[in-house]
């Protein structure tokens, strides 16, 4: 019997191995073209970095940055659409930032299991994939018709406010998922000692999960610098000859500055358009490294 149950075994083992091996036969497949892919899609971006920054680098120069647009290129800069561009970033950060993180504050750490809360952490993920321009039609009829009085119209305030629904969703999830990594054990030491829900949250959750909530900030802040279509669609102008001074000013902005000049047929415009990208390129790479700053700080003082 012991050598029947052995034969049998074997037998098993013999009909098993030839699947082993057609599973890893697999896997190295699906791995290679993963890597292929991953190989392509690099090659593609640095290709078009690389002719970009050919392109823009020789024409980049003070006199480009702080120079306001104009219809002869070599006259023409980036002055106004920097200006809108950095006045859209501060207004969009301090407008979207405490909402997005208070919402996720609430919906992690106060909220009560229910099927309201369901169908709202339902509704914000699927906010995350809208395309942008909804938010910009949006944005158009509430805040630039609606809100006309408040906002100014298709102004600074407008696009900030416009580009905040469009990140609020990513913010709020980038939170939420920043605060689950924080242990439970943490909580539960602190009502042992008698905190409150809101000191325990205030004083050790939140610190926890700062970096993690800025990184996520910082990344969802990139993509609304680099929003176009939103943009667009509230009526960010095109041709700006001055730099924003309030909230309440016309604007324009990197992307649309880029697409305007793409869109023009002399070349020297073609050229500024790159030195354009590489401008927008530095901003995002500054707001990145200024992320990374921030979280390293926030770890060092926590350890």
């Amino acid at each position: 019997m012991a050598i029947s149950n052995e034969s049998q075994g074997r037998s098993r083992a013999l009909l098993f191995n030839p699947r082993l091996d057609q599973r890893y036969v697999k896997d190295n497949i699906f791995a290679g073209a993963t890597w292929v892919a991953t190989g392509l899609a690099i090659l593609v971006l640095v290709v078009l970095l690389v002719d970009t920054f050919i392109d823009g680098m020789p024409r980049i120069s003070w006199q480009f940055i702080t120079s306001l647009p104009s219809r002869k290129p070599e006259l023409a800069g980036v002055g106004a659409a920097l200006g809108g561009s950095i006045w859209l970033l501060v207004l969009t950060a301090l407008i979207a930032f405490p909402i997005g993180v208070g919402a996720g504050l609430y919906l992690e750490e106060f909220s009560l299991e229910s099927w309201w809360s369901r169908l709202i952490e339902i509704n914000i993920s699927n906010l995350a994939g809208v395309p942008s321009i909804i938010y910009g039609l949006l944005g158009l009829q509430v805040f630039a018709r609606w809100l006309q009085p408040i906002t100014g119209g298709r102004s600074v305030l407008t696009g900030a406010l416009t580009l905040s629904l469009l990140i609020l969703p990513v913010i709020i999830v980038a939170t939420r998922e920043a605060l689950r990594t924080v242990p439970d054990g943490l909580r539960q030491a602190g009502f042992a000692l008698g905190a409150t829900r809101w000191e325990v949250v205030s004083a050790h959750v939140l610190p926890l999960a700062l970096p993690g909530i800025l990184t996520g900030t910082i990344l969802a802040l990139s993509r609304a610098i680099g929003e176009t279509a939103a943009l667009i669609t509230i009526g960010a102008l095109t041709f700006v000859p001055f730099i924003p001074t309030n909230p309440q000013s016309p604007f324009t902005a990197l992307p649309i500055q880029i697409y305007n000049w793409v869109s023009r047929p002399q070349q020297g415009f073609h050229v500024n358009a790159a030195a354009g990208i590489v401008i927008l390129m530095i901003v995002l790479l500054a707001m990145n490294g200024t992320a990374i700053l921030l979280r390293n700080r926030f770890q060092k003082a926590l350890n």
